[in-house]
């Protein structure tokens, strides 16, 4: 545990042009003119104020998630990662991946983001599926989608990631095979496939869409997984699938248990100290955190995580990954040899959930489909 954890750094840019009805991340409708430069200079704050807690320790990667990111201008991105550099914070080769929606106008922004140092995009198409797009509630159209595509090529970036959503409101596994193949098209190196699933607080919460039945769905998933795989993505973790080598390494850090710093509002933050595994998360609205940022402040870390909930937190997040993990990885981010003898382990592996050996730890095909159930064992009451 501690400093050889790898590290990441996570930046929040909180406003959309408008709210999707399907999601619940902290995300605001853009009311008037954007704030980037007010916001900017709070982010370089909070990154100042955090930076002491992570021991000179460089980050592997960055990653600009929203909201939408795609509607700061470049120079705000620039600004950022400039501070990084000047600081000797950034690693050589780090993997810096900022979010976009495929509105013309964020599109054509996307030279400006490679010349700021961006590598690697991931863009929020969700479906190529006009009637689709209008029941998802998005505000840009198929053709819009595949010029975002085009645009990210045309800009320089030879890494990018589609966000595609499936079991969507009247989807038949031919028309999610069909997005699918629209994506793949575009030359895409990873691919983001979730499953529509209504969430509380959201606007499909109070008044939920006619979703696929849950037979329905399962033969789109099949359909959608298995297209991907035949295409040449590796199925690497629950919902990602990547050319080989092309691996978000920004979520497989989170996946493997790393460490991370978030800035922004709302940015969840994860670091190994001496004193054990700290959380801690910033003031969830714009206007408040931008407040908070305005006196130079340290964060309040709290305490330690408790050991039922470092080993929870780990599978939670380790156990999506197909490979799994080795028990050195287990130890080396818990501090805690690998529980072979638990009775929750052994449970799992009597039931055909779990497999474990001296070199390996990772569901099996059963314990995959019905990992959340096979979590459930690992949380303590």
């Amino acid at each position: 545990m501690g400093i050889d954890t790898p590290l990441a750094l996570y930046v929040h840019l909180p406003w959309c042009e408008q709210k999707c009805p399907y999601c619940d991340f902290n995300s605001h409708p853009l009311r008037g003119q954007l704030p980037a430069e007010e916001y900017t200079k709070a982010l370089l704050s909070d990154l100042h104020d955090a930076l002491p807690l992570t021991d000179e320790r460089v980050f592997d990667t960055v990653f600009f998630g929203g909201g939408t990111p795609s509607l700061f201008p470049a120079d705000s991105i620039k600004t950022l990662l400039e501070s990084l550099t000047s600081a000797k914070r950034l690693a050589d080769q780090a993997e810096i991946t900022l979010e976009a929606n495929p509105g013309s106008a964020e599109a054509g922004r996307f030279s400006g983001y490679r010349d700021a140092g961006v590598n690697r995009l991931s863009i929020g198409v969700q479906s190529f599926n006009d009637e689709h797009l209008s029941l998802l509630g998005r505000i840009h159209s198929a053709d819009q989608a595949h010029r975002a595509c085009q645009a990210a090529h045309e800009a320089g970036f030879d890494n990018f990631n589609i966000d595609l959503m499936f079991g969507l409101p009247t989807q038949t596994p031919v028309e999610a095979t069909d997005d699918l193949n629209a994506a793949i098209s575009e030359r895409p190196t990873h691919l983001s496939l979730y499953q529509l699933t209504i969430e509380p607080n959201t606007a499909f919460a109070a008044e939920p869409p006619e979703l696929p039945s849950d037979d329905a769905s399962w033969d789109i998933r099949c359909a959608v997984q298995e297209r991907a795989q035949a295409a040449g993505f590796q199925h690497y973790e629950v919902s990602a699938f990547a050319r080989p080598g092309r691996e978000c390494h920004h979520n497989l850090n989170y996946w493997r248990f790393g460490d991370y710093l978030g800035i922004g509002a709302g940015a969840h933050s994860k670091l190994t100290l001496g004193s054990g595994i700290h959380r801690w998360h910033r003031p969830r609205h714009p206007k408040a955190y931008v407040e908070s940022m305005a006196q130079p402040s340290t964060p309040q870390i709290g305490c330690a995580l408790e050991t039922a909930d470092q080993t929870f937190e780990f599978l939670l997040n380790a156990l999506r990954l197909k490979e799994g993990f080795h028990p050195k990885l287990f130890k080396q981010r818990t501090g805690m040899d690998w529980p072979f003898e638990s009775d929750e382990v052994q449970g799992a592996i009597a039931d055909g959930l779990l497999y474990c050996s001296s070199e390996q730890i990772r569901t099996t095909a059963l314990g995959w489909r019905f990992l959340d159930e096979l979590l459930q064992r690992f949380l303590k009451p």
